[in-house]
């Protein structure tokens, strides 16, 4: 299963996006700063959006090589299902590639931990000539009424739409920073996260759909926006315009262990992890 379908098939996607990665760990590690987690014991449970997965997925392995008598679960599912789940009790930290609305905050009591910058890039298939866009030509190919490279100077072949469902706050940013708001074609192919996108785009060759920009390398090809291009660089100065940051949320107040994970985000080991991965580190 490739992680593809059609936009028809939006309850099954949003399932699949939702199954669990447990983590296994092998190795020493350095303790340092980890010595906080000394004598600790317990599980930290996470869930939602799927640009956080590497970051978790490293800090998690290292606390963990550290100290095994703690657990640490990651899911995806996308930014709402990370809200809704860390409201609703079910993880412990609700991951966001979006500030949670007013609405959301107060009905959940979510207290917002935001350490990473990231772009959200569109992008196609390295085989794609086609790297540079209007916001203009993207929004006009998004609502099916450019339909073939060849109106943008390559092969005479269909365009195919990805994008990602309702509940993802990747999907969120690009549509009101890059698309202005508007229209996505019913024929899109639905991917139910970042790396399915990044998955279905280095198999297409006649691809173009979006990503967190922490997820580009060879296998998929960011795409200029007005001339502008969705470099680590650019979206650090402010110049990239499709930006965001990278959040996660708890109800209220964390419980220690919890709280001393998020520390670790921040940490300067937390930081060269974010770093490494593409992100852009912020201060607590």
């Amino acid at each position: 299963m490739n992680g593809v379908c059609s936009g028809r098939s939006f309850g099954l996607v949003a399932g699949l996006a939702a199954v669990m990665i447990l983590l296994v760990v092998a190795g020493p590690v350095r303790a340092g700063e980890l010595e906080a987690f000394k004598g600790e014991r317990g599980t930290i449970r996470i869930a939602g959006g799927t640009a956080h997965i590497p970051v978790m997925k490293a800090v998690a392995e290292r606390i963990m090589r550290y100290n095994p008598e703690i657990r640490i679960s990651i899911a995806g599912g996308g930014s709402g299902v990370g809200i809704k789940q860390v409201g609703e009790g079910l993880v412990d930290i609700g991951n966001s590639g979006r500030r949670p609305t007013p609405g959301e905050i107060e009905k959940y009591h979510l207290k917002l931990y935001r350490w990473a910058v990231d772009g959200v890039a569109a992008a196609v298939n390295p085989k794609n000539p086609v790297r540079s866009l209007t916001r203009a030509q993207l929004r006009e190919i998004y609502a099916g009424r450019i339909r073939s490279w060849k109106a943008l100077g390559w092969v005479d072949k269909p365009i195919n739409l990805y994008t990602r469902d309702k509940a993802s706050g990747t999907r969120a940013v690009f549509w009101k920073k890059a698309l202005d708001r508007g229209e996505i074609a019913p024929e899109a192919n639905f991917v139910p996260s970042n790396g399915a996108m990044k998955t279905a785009l280095a198999t297409d060759p006649y691809a173009i759909g979006y990503l967190s920009a922490g997820f580009l390398d060879r296998s998929v090809a960011g795409v200029s926006l007005d001339g502008i291009a969705p470099t680590r660089e650019n979206i650090s100065r402010g110049a990239y315009p499709v930006a965001r940051g990278l959040y996660s949320n708890t109800r209220g107040e964390p419980r220690p262990l919890v709280r001393k994970f998020i520390a670790a985000l921040y940490s300067p080991a937390g930081r060269k992890i974010i770093a490494a991965k593409g992100f852009i580190p912020v201060a607590r």
